[in-house]
């Protein structure tokens, strides 16, 4: 198959690349950098010309919440009305578990924006609602990090490791349309502090973590609102084993 994926060069994006590729499809890569806007639209007809199926896995710039949705509603507008165009038959979007349990959050009122027109567009579609990635944490500890300290909420997360939601992604993107699909997420549980603490010590970074609400992440988050639903698809990479293979 000829599938496209936006965000190529990102974090996702890049490993749903290689995993297409490894099964043997022919992949296009849509992002600034191969000379595709989405904001815009400018070369987004020429990329999609043959293409079957295309994997959504954008981030958006950091903003507040209208800014947010105004990128991420506008880039999925684009995208959808050049899919339709081209005759592309199936939508695959990249989600997150969890955004339509949390208000205050500018990311998830833009991946909610998202989910909203991907439902009500022309194009079959598959919504992939995942839970945070194993590199989350530290992350989030580097945004706040000043002199040796840094923040973080202290959330109960089910982190997966990046390369097994590519693989998912790979996997769905070449079937057919799925609807909203089941939560994906890693095996087992975690504290989002705790994680961080060992991803510092495992690299050998001498890093204060203060636990705390204040900040991006609200007491709306707190709970089990992030963890998977029960009858969710769990990917095998625990966190530990990511944590040895990324730190040697």
């Amino acid at each position: 198959m000829r599938i496209a994926v936006a965000g190529a060069t990102g974090n996702i994006g890049a490993r749903t690349v290689a995993a297409l590729e490894r099964g043997g499809h022919e992949v296009v890569r849509i992002s600034r950098s191969t000379g595709v806007d989405l904001f815009t639209g400018d070369g987004l007809d020429d990329a999609l010309a043959g293409v079957d199926a295309v994997v959504d896995a954008i981030n958006a710039p950091a903003g507040d919440r209208d800014g947010t949705v105004d990128y991420l509603g506008t880039t999925t507008r684009t995208l959808l009305a050049a899919e339709q165009r081209a005759g592309v038959r199936h939508h695959v979007l990249l989600s997150i578990v969890g955004i339509h349990d949390v208000e205050g959050n500018a990311h998830y009122a833009g991946k909610r924006e998202q989910e909203r027109l991907v439902e009500a567009g022309p194009v079959p579609w598959t919504i992939v609602p995942a839970t945070q990635f194993h590199d989350f944490a530290e992350m989030v500890a580097s945004w706040t990090e000043q002199d040796g300290t840094a923040t973080i909420a202290p959330l109960l997360v089910q982190p997966i490791a990046p390369g097994d939601v590519a693989d998912v992604l790979a996997e769905l993107a070449v079937g057919e349309p799925r609807g909203r699909y089941v939560d994906v997420a890693g095996p087992e549980p975690q504290d989002l502090v705790d994680m961080a603490r060992r991803t510092h010590q495992a690299r050998g970074r001498d890093v204060r973590l203060v636990p705390t609400w204040q900040g991006m992440f609200g007491t709306p988050m707190a709970g089990e609102v992030l963890l998977p639903g029960e009858n969710a698809r769990l990917a095998p990479t625990t966190f530990e084993e990511w944590l040895a293979k990324e730190t040697g």
